[in-house]
C-alpha cells in the first residue's frame, strides 16, 4: 500500500504543477486583456517597421513550440522580430523579458522557417522592438541584431 500512496502523490504533484502552468498561461489566452495588449503592441511594431521600409512577410509564425511575432524583410535580410510592450518599467524593461530561454525558442522557430522556405542562403537577424507607454507618451526602441 505504501507504493500506492507515493505513486498517487506523485501523480497529484504532476497534475498540480500542470494546473499551475495552465493558470499562468490563462492570462495570455485570446480574448484576455493581456492578449489584446500584446497584439496591439505587435500592430504598433508592424506600422513602425513598414515606415522604415521593411516588408512584413508573416505575423505570429508558430513552429517548434514557439512563436515569432513578426517575420519581415529588411532589403535582402530576413528579420525575426520579438515585440515586447509595457506600461512602465517598474517590473523591468521590455527587452529584459527576452530571456536566453525565449531567444532559444525563437531561434528554433526561425530555423524551421528558414528550412521550410529554403532560405538558408539568406542573411538573417533577430531584432527586438521594445514599446513603453506611460499613458502620455509612447517610446519605441528598435534593437537590431539583439541576439
Amino acid at each position: 500500500m505504501a507504493w500506492h500512496a507515493s505513486w498517487a502523490g506523485a501523480i497529484w504533484a504532476r497534475v498540480d504543477a500542470f494546473l499551475s502552468r495552465l493558470a499562468a498561461r490563462e492570462s495570455v489566452l485570446p480574448g484576455t486583456a493581456r492578449f489584446r495588449f500584446g497584439r496591439a503592441g505587435e500592430r504598433i511594431a508592424r506600422r513602425y517597421l513598414r515606415r522604415l521600409g521593411y516588408r512584413i512577410v508573416v505575423q505570429n509564425y508558430r513552429a517548434a513550440g514557439a512563436e515569432i511575432d513578426i517575420v519581415a524583410m529588411d532589403g535582402e535580410t530576413i528579420v525575426f522580430v520579438e515585440v515586447k510592450r509595457r506600461t512602465g518599467i517598474a517590473a523591468g524593461t521590455p527587452e529584459e523579458a527576452v530571456t536566453p530561454a525565449k531567444q532559444e525558442q525563437i531561434r528554433r522557430a526561425a530555423e524551421v522557417f528558414v528550412a521550410y522556405h529554403r532560405a538558408a542562403d539568406r542573411v538573417a537577424r533577430f531584432d527586438v522592438i521594445a514599446i513603453v507607454e506611460d499613458g502620455r507618451a509612447r517610446r519605441i526602441q528598435h534593437l537590431k541584431d539583439a541576439f
